[in-house]
């Protein structure tokens, strides 16, 4: 018998039909499909988990303070918040508590938080102004790795009038930028490191008039001038300035600059060069440190230094712009 073609395709229909479970005549069965990627990276934290952490980081800071024990650090504190910190608490005990601790507020009054999906990861908090009425601090809080919490890598005070640059808000993040990133008047290493020839050479650096002026540039120079006077004829007094490779974050802002953090080492060394001489050493401070009251050849301080830069896009007419920096002796020795 001859099957035509509408015979075919009832027997087909008929085949499918008598087959027990899933068959090729089935509909496929639909498939997940992923989640697009985002054109760009989300914020790595949302306001109110940016907020838990400083809330997190204060109750520590609370703790050891009360009780100078750097030892209750390290769960929130690391790098060179944990160094400073720890030489402050030896401050303060030596000075009896004349020379407390920095005062730290953890409330906000801004937010910079990356836009980024990778590690580390590391945000701003510009806070309100300490019940001292200092300048407001800018804290860096870092995550190392994935399952690590944020930890307070360092702060800043802010300078004299200085008005932060604006940035994207929080719920967007704001781009990281690399350390040779182009499109700024200077990459963000250089920044650093130029900066550092400022502070050595003062108006006679190549890079000066790059930058405006600073009261922590002005600090700077008045300490080392007053070294200097201090020793006079008995020795010699210098300092160097030594930024590190690269910036530890660098965020845009909304006009194509960026914000720019880093970390200098600064080491002060008064060398005698009189025979039969010594260095008294006569803040408790430092006494402590070195264990010893005088120094007979040298007393060398090294202090750690966070810098907040803000650098324009390129082709500005704004210069860089040191928005808050910390100096603070972490070291002493005295031979």
């Amino acid at each position: 018998m001859t099957r035509t073609p509408r015979s075919r395709r009832l027997l087909a229909a008929t085949g499918c039909a008598l087959v027990l479970g899933l068959s090729a005549c089935a509909a496929p069965l639909p498939q997940p499909e992923p989640e697009p990627v985002p054109a760009v990276a989300p914020a790595a934290t949302t306001v109110f988990q940016s907020q838990d952490v400083l809330t997190d980081v204060g109750e520590v800071l609370t703790t050891a303070d009360a009780t100078l024990d750097a030892a209750l650090l390290p769960p929130r504190v690391e790098g060179p918040a944990l160094a400073v910190r720890t030489a402050e608490y030896a401050r303060a005990t030596a000075t009896a508590g004349a020379k407390p601790p920095t005062a730290l507020p953890t409330d906000e009054q801004a937010l910079i938080v990356p836009q980024t999906d990778a590690w580390p990861r590391t945000q701003l908090v510009v806070t309100k102004q300490p019940d001292d009425l200092q300048a407001p601090r800018i804290l860096v809080m870092q995550q190392t790795a994935p399952r690590d919490p944020y930890r307070l890598w360092g702060w800043g005070r802010m300078g004299a009038g200085v008005q932060m640059p604006a940035t994207a808000a929080p719920e967007t993040g704001s781009p990281v930028l690399a350390p040779d990133a182009t499109g700024l008047l200077v990459t963000p290493a250089e920044a650093l490191q130029q900066y550092a020839d400022v502070l050595a050479n003062g108006t006679a650096s190549a890079y000066a008039a790059t930058f405006q002026e600073d009261t922590f540039r002005t600090s700077i120079e008045a300490a080392r001038a007053a070294t200097v006077a201090g020793v006079q004829a008995a020795g010699s007094a210098t300092e160097t300035y030594t930024p590190e490779a690269a910036p530890v974050v660098t965020l845009q802002t909304v006009d194509g600059g960026a914000i720019v953090v880093g970390q200098l080492t600064t080491v002060s060394t008064v060398t005698l060069t009189v025979a039969g001489g010594t260095i008294p050493i006569s803040d408790p401070f430092y006494a402590a440190l070195t264990g010893k009251q005088s120094a007979g050849s040298n007393f060398v301080r090294t202090f750690t230094d966070v810098l907040v830069l803000y650098v324009p896009p390129a082709g500005s007419a704004a210069l860089v712009q040191l928005l808050a920096a910390e100096h603070a002796v972490t070291s002493a020795t005295a031979e």
